[in-house]
């Protein structure tokens, strides 16, 4: 249903998609690099999924992926929101030079983040058909 819509707008919702977790990734981490960094794996990410969309025995299309693209995004950036605190307070160390052994990463948080990707990644593929 929405790969029917013009390319402009699924393009213009993988920016969208794109620019909120870029967008979420600066004010949680406060670190341009890094935001550089997560803006050029997101965008090799997209032109990934397409490839391998192509590739695939049931040959999904540039529009198809593009939506898959959208939402595993917005999936990604929503599963994150409840780590904000823990990144901020990872970021702050960052830039104040503390560094740790390992950086915990609560199970709690990981079950959310994989949730809502395989939510939003589910609802695509619906929706993408």
């Amino acid at each position: 249903m929405l790969a029917r819509l013009p390319l402009v707008w699924l393009l213009l919702m993988a920016a969208l998609a794109t620019f909120a977790f870029c967008f979420a990734i600066d004010r949680w981490m406060k670190e341009r690099k890094l935001t550089v960094v997560f803006l050029v794996i997101s965008v090799g990410c997209c032109l990934g999924m397409i490839a391998v969309g192509g590739a695939q025995v049931q040959n999904w299309n540039a529009r198809q992926m593009l939506v898959l693209y959208s939402f595993a995004w917005t999936g990604l950036t929503i599963g994150m929101f409840p780590t904000r605190k823990l990144l901020i307070t990872y970021g702050d160390e960052y830039r104040r030079g503390i560094q740790r052994e390992k950086y915990e990463y609560p199970k709690r948080y990981f079950a959310a983040l994989l949730f809502s990707v395989i939510l939003m990644c589910f609802l695509a593929f619906v929706l993408a058909t």
